[in-house]
């Protein structure tokens, strides 16, 4: 055996359609209708409903003034820079309408590490959130960006900055000054849609360049994988019901990650679900929001569920109306899957796997049983096909573990302006995944380990080499490596084993009071400069040497191994 296919991709996809021209002005025959009354959007907050009509309005309205006012146009980069917003989505379709191309960042970034999104993608215009606006504001004029291009969401009291609501108004008003680019046949296929950011081995996040037809394309993978819209079961259970008025979907997740923008904000608008945006995760607003909003779906990632089963908030109300939890984003261990089948009893739970330059899902669990397998990420997708390869490049079979790689069609273009990092991971035609897997004999998949030197911490990317160099630039470090060590809530966190220059090594050797206090200067000199997400939460550790292989590449593994026998040690010593 040296290929493992998912099946069959028997529909068909569009390649001329941009996404909002998808799902906002055609049909397909595995969308069910969504029934009269039935909302697109729910603002969490107030409860308020958007629909079909409000939204596509919203778009050309944002579309109409983003060419008039600031002149976007095809390829042009609109960064948006905020949490979740009900506007957030006609944002990017307006953006589309226009040829032009989205990259959302994460709100949480310093201004520095904006300032590289920025200045990588070129943007054009950003798009910020009252709470993140005076970062976008410092990013952007460092950028060279004036601050008339800087767009609120809502408005900022004492300040004249212009609204998003504004620009939907006056482009309403005039007469459609812009003519929406038809695709040719095929089109779709190269026409980029999204970069989003992703963390690669070495250096500074990469910028995966997504086209339009391959979040369409993965949309259409899970509602065959799902069965949506066919009768494959009593209604009742049915995974994704068609026109269920109180089917709500909290939107724990954030647009800017690929899971919550292709699987939440699409697949689930594709389904005929409702979607409550939350802006920002808090644990008990989230509980009061399932109450408040009947919701009956939850997106998560494995820090939520850590809360689920251990929060003692969670027994103070009734979550029997849930009926399907998925687990993406970081693997899901088979303890706490059974922990959150008592705390989500009525519910179909599993887990999903996919990655940025997948374009998101590779595998979800089946619908054959009310619960995924234990461990497992799921099974492979129709139409993705997959290899398991050992280090010496061989090819293995069921049951054996190796790299995964897969061919599908909704595979990212590669990475932006990047072409030495697009080789090394987009090889003939395939996806390395950098993902230690087995896949067993009925395409069940699990993860075993992450063969590249990439962590995932609550579901985002860490590149430890770019908090490497981060930390090469203080004085004190002669020598740095940065791995992941295992976390309950947020399954790993960066640890950084040290090698301090010769001066302050002699000066903390026989201190600990002083050697606590260079540990201390290290970890601020990272919180003081990276998003919450990327600090030193596993702690600094000194080292006399940074073990290396002859041509002088780090040897993560044997630091990664002895920084987990020091967490489950705690007293043991270098």
């Amino acid at each position: 055996m040296t290929e493992i296919s998912g099946g069959e991709l028997n529909a068909t996809v569009p390649d001329d359609l941009t996404i909002p021209q998808f799902f906002l002005d055609s049909n397909h025959p595995l969308r069910p209708v969504r029934k009269a009354g039935i909302p697109w959007l729910i603002e969490d907050a107030t409860g308020r409903h958007i629909g079909f009509e409000e939204l596509r309005a919203r778009t050309f309205g944002l579309a109409n003034s983003f060419r008039s006012r600031y002149g976007i146009n095809d390829n042009d980069v609109v960064l948006i820079f905020s949490p979740n917003h009900v506007d957030y989505a006609p944002a990017m379709w307006a953006t589309h309408r226009l040829g032009a191309i989205v990259s959302g960042a994460n709100p949480s970034y310093t201004s520095e590490e904006l300032l590289y999104q920025i200045q990588t993608t070129n943007a054009a215009l950003v798009i910020a959130h009252p709470l993140s606006l005076s970062t976008a504001l410092s990013a952007a004029r460092a950028a060279g960006i004036p601050d008339n291009r800087v767009v609120v969401f809502d408005e900022v009291p004492g300040s004249n900055y212009t609204t998003v609501e504004s620009l939907v108004q006056d482009g309403l008003k005039m007469d459609q000054c812009f003519v929406e680019p038809r695709l040719k046949p095929g089109e779709g296929l190269t026409k980029i849609a999204f970069l989003n950011f992703s963390s690669g081995t070495t250096g500074k996040p990469k910028a995966v360049a997504i086209s339009h037809y391959a979040p369409i394309t993965n949309v259409i993978q899970m509602a065959i994988h799902n069965k949506v819209n066919t009768n494959y079961c009593a209604w009742e259970n049915q995974r994704f019901r068609p026109g269920d008025v109180v089917a709500g979907k909290v939107q724990v997740l954030p647009f800017y990650h690929i899971y919550g923008l292709v699987v939440s904000l699409h697949f689930l608008q594709f389904c005929g679900l409702s979607l409550v945006v939350i802006p920002k995760f808090s644990f008990l607003d989230f509980l009061q929001s399932i109450a408040r909003h009947k919701i009956t779906h939850l997106m998560l990632v494995p820090p939520q569920i850590v809360l689920l089963c251990k929060h003692p908030a969670t027994k103070e109300y009734d979550l029997t109306g849930i009926r399907y939890m998925i687990c993406g984003a970081a693997p899901l261990s088979a303890e706490l899957m059974e922990q959150i089948v008592k705390v989500l009893p009525n519910a179909q739970i599993g887990q999903g796997y996919g990655l940025t330059e997948s374009s998101t899902s590779i595998s979800m669990f089946s619908t054959d049983a009310k619960l995924g397998v234990l461990g497992s990420a799921g099974r492979l997708l129709p139409g993705v096909v997959a290899r398991v390869v050992k280090e010496d490049g061989t090819l293995v079979g069921y049951n054996e573990p190796g790299e995964l790689r897969v061919k599908m069609p909704s595979l990212a273009l590669g990475y932006w302006n990047n072409p030495e990092a697009t080789r090394e991971t987009f090889v003939d035609g395939w996806l390395r995944t950098g993902d230690e897997v087995i896949i067993r004999e009925d395409k069940e998949v699990f993860i075993v380990d992450r063969l590249k030197e990439i962590m995932k911490v609550k579901g985002f990317q860490v590149a430890p080499a770019e908090l490497e160099g981060h930390l090469l630039s203080l004085p004190e470090v002669s020598d740095v490596c940065v791995v992941p060590v295992p976390d309950d809530y947020s399954g790993e966190v960066p640890m950084a084993f040290v090698v301090l220059q010769q001066d302050v090594a002699r000066r903390v050797a026989n201190n600990p009071a002083e050697a606590e206090k260079v540990k201390a200067s290290i970890i601020k000199h990272v919180a003081d400069n990276k998003v919450a997400y990327k600090q030193l939460a596993g702690g600094v550790e000194f080292i006399d040497v940074i073990p290396k292989n002859p041509s002088g590449k780090l040897l993560r593994r044997i630091l990664r191994d002895r920084a987990r026998e020091m967490k489950a040690k705690p007293k043991a010593k270098l």
